[in-house]
This record gives structure tokens, sequence and C-alpha cells, in this order.
């Protein structure tokens, strides 16, 4: 374990020293050009320009691993006496089971809506944790000739991807609300008991209220993750500015603490926060009386 730790921790340092090095070499490095999403094949479909970047990359990649890894214990089968990787997915099943679905679902809805935010939970973790991974995906830094450089990018990052899932979840609660309550009670459940006077503001309050869920929901993955890559750019940035790599055993073991707080504990925390508060909402839509 502690071998692997140390390539990672050497992959990672790889990573961080790139901007120096390129300054190093006369080049330019610019911090920002770690959350573009630069097309690099692209075509178009009428108004709409589809291709392949760094973004749909990753979320290839997080796709592939939920998936196969899924596949794979299930083709297994589960055993008795569990071994390393089904202890894992069991905890990650358990945990999502009891923390977001028990906890946010009404038991009617349970069986409908688990997978569900059992799925958004997993695949968003998948996401983050490999964000912190190192991988040869930066083509505006590469290390020789066009072989892509090191990089640390989270697709959650972007904002498009979190809106697209906050959009989902929020999409799902209310078509679920009317589907069980009725489109007339379920919009009337919105406005509490309340003087006739008052309705017309409680009205524009609660719809106010229905946007900045989505608003909250997605922001809130976004601007962390964000945040959290930025910190270990900015320790590295420390060696861009001053152009001096005696900077680096500074730089480097401060940029690693961090990377260690946001890979240990922000990743995870984030997708249980997306996931739980997905689970609310559409419970709440369920039985908005509740």
């Amino acid at each position: 374990m502690s071998r692997r730790l140390a390539l990672v921790a050497l992959a990672l340092a790889g990573a961080l020293l790139m901007p120096a090095a390129a300054l190093a070499e006369g080049g330019e490095f610019k911090p920002v050009d770690e959350f573009l999403n630069e097309y690099w094949a692209s075509f178009a479909l009428g108004p709409l320009t589809i291709g392949i970047s760094k973004l749909v990359v990753y979320l290839w990649l997080g796709l592939a691993i939920t998936i196969i890894l899924t596949l794979w214990i299930v083709r297994g089968g589960l055993r008795a006496q569990p071994g390393r990787t089904q202890t894992v997915v069991e905890l990650l099943y358990t945990f999502s089971e009891s923390n977001i679905g028990q906890a946010t679902l009404p038991k009617a809805a349970f069986a409908r809506w688990f997978p569900y935010v059992a799925s958004l939970f997993v695949f968003i973790w998948t996401l983050n944790m490999i964000s912190f991974i190192p991988l040869p995906l930066d083509t505006h830094n590469p290390l020789y000739g066009s072989i892509p450089g090191l990089t640390l990018y989270a697709a959650t990052s972007n904002l498009s991807v979190t809106l697209t899932l906050a959009l989902m979840t929020i999409a799902i609660s209310h078509f679920e609300g009317a589907r069980a309550n009725g489109v007339w009670p379920y919009l009337k459940s919105w406005v509490p008991p309340s003087p006739p006077a008052l309705k017309p503001f409680l009205i524009v309050l609660e719809v106010l209220s229905q946007l900045l869920r989505i608003i909250s929901l997605s922001v809130r993955l976004f601007a962390n993750m964000l945040a959290g890559h930025l910190l270990i750019i900015m320790c590295i940035g420390f060696v861009i500015l001053l152009g001096k790599l005696f900077v680096a055993p500074i730089a480097i073991p401060i940029a690693v603490v961090f990377w260690i707080f946001e890979w240990g504990l922000v990743a995870s925390l984030q997708a249980y926060i997306f996931a739980m508060l997905s689970g609310i909402y559409i419970g709440s839509a369920i039985e908005p009386h509740h």
C-alpha cells in the first residue's frame, strides 16, 4: 500500500512540477488552461457542436469505471468471506442504502428511486476521485513533443456537468410529485395554508425556491471541486510567479497536503451531499406534507 501511495505521490509531484519545467525551458504556463474544455475533434450537428474533449474523456472514464467494476463484481458472485474489493463495494452499498436511500426516500418510492440516487452517488464519487489522479491529458503543456502532459482535472468542476445532473434531479422530483399526487394537488402543496392576500407572494417565493434548488445543487458541487483544484494549482503558482525551482520543495509538500485533504474528504463528501439532496427533493415531492 505504501508503495502505491509513493507512486501516486511521485506522479503528483511530476504533474505539479510541469509548470516550473515549462517555465525553465522558456515556455509559458497558464493555470487557467487546466480548466479549459477545448474540442480535440468535433463536428457540427445543426446548431450544435459535438466533439471529444478532456471533459468528455473524464466522463467516459468515470462511466466506464462505474459500469465495468459493477459488472465485474456481479459476474464474479458474492462470497461468504468477501475479499478487499467486495468489502469496499458492500460498504458503499450499505452506506448508500442507509444514509442516502432510507434516510431521504419514502418507503413506497424506495425501490423505484434508490438505484438512481445510489448510482448518482457512485458516479459523482468516481469522477471526483479520478480527478485527483494525474493523467496524461494535458494538451497545453506536452511532455515531449506531442505527448500530452499530466493533468489534474475534475469533470465536476465544469458547471455544465453539475447543472445537467441537477436538472435531472429536479425534473424527476417534479415528475414524481405530479405522478404520486396529481398535477394540481402537487402544485397546491407548494403553498401552505395562508390568507388569500399572501398567496401570490408565497407563490413567487416558492417558484424562486425551486429555481434556487437548481442553482445550489449544481453550484455547490462545481464550486467545491473547482476550489480544491485551484488550491493545488495556487501552491505551484509561487514557482511560476517567482520563476525559481528552489521554491518547489516548499510548494510541492503544501500542494500534496491539499491533495490528500481534497481526495480523502471533499471528493466523497460532495458526492454524498449531492446524492442526499437529490433523495430529499424526490422524497419531499412524493410526500409533500411530511
